[in-house]
């Protein structure tokens, strides 16, 4: 299931697997359009063979994602056996940037700022006349 001896495997059925995209071909749309590196090296096609000890780094959402390759899957598994298949490389993202810190901070307004209620826009049309 998770050796190199099985069948080679692309690069996208790879990030595919390893539950970096939903889709395989969200993951081939990144590589084609060469937002993907492997040991540095910018990739275009998607075809690329995977190989263990690999470093891809690519964009996810609002950050960058380094990872090595640690074993490869030619199915999608549940994600506690999909963080198996790699290492990840990134440095830890420090506390006020965790998306429950964010959520909440999003959440919290000062009174009066946001949209203006149904007495605040009645208000503001009486002033425009």
């Amino acid at each position: 299931m998770t050796t190199e001896e099985l069948s080679p495997l692309r690069l996208d059925k790879w990030l595919w697997a390893a539950r970096f995209f939903k889709t395989r071909s969200l993951a081939g749309k990144l590589i084609s359009a060469g937002r993907l590196r492997v040991d540095g090296d910018i990739m275009s096609k998607p075809h690329r063979q995977a190989r263990t000890g690999m470093v891809l780094t690519f964009p996810q959402a609002n950050a960058v994602r380094v990872i090595r390759i640690k074993a490869l899957a030619q199915y999608r598994r549940p994600a506690v056996e999909a963080v198996l298949l790699y290492d990840d490389l990134d440095p830890p993202k420090p506390a006020s940037e965790t998306k429950s810190d964010t959520i909440k901070a999003g959440m919290i307004r000062d009174p009066g700022s946001g949209r203006p209620t149904k007495k605040d826009r009645r208000a503001i049309d009486r002033l425009m006349r």
